[in-house]
């Protein structure tokens, strides 16, 4: 292989994410708004770009309009340069089904790479928040000789049935000895007996190999046509399954506290504890990173104002993240996340909530551990996230831990 290969990188984006129902109602998942002004997809757009790998194809299938449309609006290449982020949907090109699984979303799609003729295929996942420099992992591939990588992270046992779970071999740490789909009874690391190692769900194959594994895995029924469940388990019994550790990825500008963070926000109580990560005075995940920056599509937008200073009526925000275009007109905002074009009215109170775009919150109105979707009016009066029963009888989700999610375009009554 070349010392200088030629790398597609192929971005799964196509999950339903029923897990973070109501917010994937009319969206698909990686098309979810996180931290103010991103989308989840940002965060693996921005770590391919900023690792030097400039073509992208991004498989899409579900609710996918919202996607596409902020693929097209924001991650525009140099077309002098033959750069591309191509959004690519569910084409039926071989066959009449729709992706049954992640391998056969490539597998479905193989025209992109046999157009593209790389040497080898960075696949990733589209909803995880984290950095990574990329090309670390691929040079990793690339010295080990094996054919797939895997990349794992370390993660609490108590999670393992949500993850493939990795075994590396005790003499050859770059080697996989076995891997675990999402298992019930999986043991933790001698090491560290409360974690185990669990795959991140981004993998590097050499495409010859990787087109040959796809098709066969295509022409067997009995497969699950997964890359977890299907196409690694199939490297690790040949013996040629590798393991890149994350905790060796060495992010320009990343601090101690936020090296190797990494958080699968599949749940609505994970993505709203990975946006309150956002807003801490020294944050475990730094949005602030120049070195390695997180690239969005929101431009002309005005600053964020506050207004009114009288002692009785005074527009402040504390411990939160304050998008543009927002005004906070003589009511308070307290460690929360808020995105563009959000109004918070007088005498009203936000406290430990997510608020996406065009959300307004009128006067004396209290919203408390919540997540408003977009354009979500709230009345004078109104409280949310205050009694719990009494938002559950009003239709809203309430999470056990308590947080209410109110739907996009609903208007909360008092």
């Amino acid at each position: 292989m070349r010392s200088n290969p030629r790398v597609l990188a192929i971005v799964l984006a196509g999950g339903e994410g029923k897990r973070l129902m109501p917010l994937t109602a009319e969206r698909a998942k990686p098309a979810v708004p996180f931290g103010g002004i991103y989308r989840l997809i940002d965060f693996s757009l921005s770590n391919l770009v900023n690792s030097g790998y400039l073509k992208i194809v991004v498989l899409t299938q579900y609710k996918s309009h919202s996607l596409d449309r902020h693929v097209a609006k924001t991650w525009r290449m140099s077309n002098l340069l033959g750069n591309y982020v191509a959004p690519v949907p569910a084409q039926q090109r071989k066959g009449k089904n729709w992706f049954l699984g992640s391998a056969d979303a490539i597998y479905q799609s193989l025209n992109t790479i046999e157009d593209e003729r790389p040497d080898i295929v960075a696949i990733l996942g589209a909803d995880n928040i984290f950095r990574m420099d990329f090309s670390q992992m691929i040079e990793s591939h690339i010295d080990s000789g094996f054919p797939m990588t895997v990349a794992g992270i370390r993660q609490p046992l108590s999670l393992a049935d949500q993850f493939g779970v990795i075994d590396a071999d005790p003499n050859n740490p770059v080697k996989m000895r076995a891997f675990l789909e999402k298992p019930t009874d999986a043991t933790g690391l001698k090491d560290s007996p409360n974690e185990v190692l669990a795959s991140m769900g981004n993998y590097v194959f050499n495409t010859d190999v990787l087109i040959d594994v796809l098709k066969a895995d295509a022409e067997d029924d009995n497969s699950s046509h997964d890359m977890g469940g299907s196409i690694v388990p199939k490297f690790v019994e040949a013996g040629q399954a590798g393991l890149y550790d994350f905790t060796f990825n060495d992010v320009p500008g990343s601090t101690d506290k936020d090296r190797n963070y990494w958080r699968d926000v599949g749940t609505i109580d994970a993505f709203y504890d990975s946006n309150m990560d956002l807003i801490a005075v020294s944050p475990v995940f730094n949005l602030y990173n120049d070195k390695w920056p997180l690239f969005t599509g929101y431009t002309g937008l005005p600053p964020a104002k506050f207004v009114y200073g009288h002692h009785e009526r005074l527009g402040h925000a504390l411990d939160s993240l304050i998008s543009p275009g927002v005004i906070i007109s003589g009511g308070e905002v307290m460690g929360s996340v808020l995105s563009p074009h959000v109004r918070i009215n007088s005498w009203s109170s936000v406290r430990n909530s997510i608020l996406f775009d065009n959300v307004n919150i009128g006067r004396n109105a209290t919203i408390s551990k919540a997540i408003l979707d977009k354009n979500v009016r709230v009345e004078e009066g109104a409280q949310l996230g205050i009694d719990p029963e009494e938002d559950k009888a009003r239709g809203y989700h309430v999470t056990e831990s308590g947080i209410v999610v109110v739907p996009k375009n609903t208007i909360v009554k008092k």
